[in-house]
């Protein structure tokens, strides 16, 4: 994940889902708890088309599974 937005900004937009998709075949992400195609995420997006690389950034953020982005019960600052 922490290379993410390299691999995303070599893409012209706007760029279609099915584009991106295809773009990004090659691509994997690699979890907490594991490892997930880059286009299998693209795909469960809503979006049909990406305007920019924000967006599909987004896209994929709201797209990754909870257990992708640490480790499961982990907190962000509960004191």
């Amino acid at each position: 994940m922490n290379r993410l937005r390299t691999v995303i900004d070599a893409l012209e937009y706007p760029i279609e889902r099915a584009d991106a998709r295809e773009e990004l075949s090659d691509v994997t992400l690699l979890y907490a708890d594991g490892r997930e195609s880059l286009a299998a995420v693209v795909a469960r997006s809503n979006d049909d088309v990406f305007r920019s690389m924000e967006d599909l950034e987004a896209a994929v953020f709201g797209n990754v599974p909870v257990e992708a982005v640490g480790e499961p019960g982990q907190s962000d600052g509960d004191a």
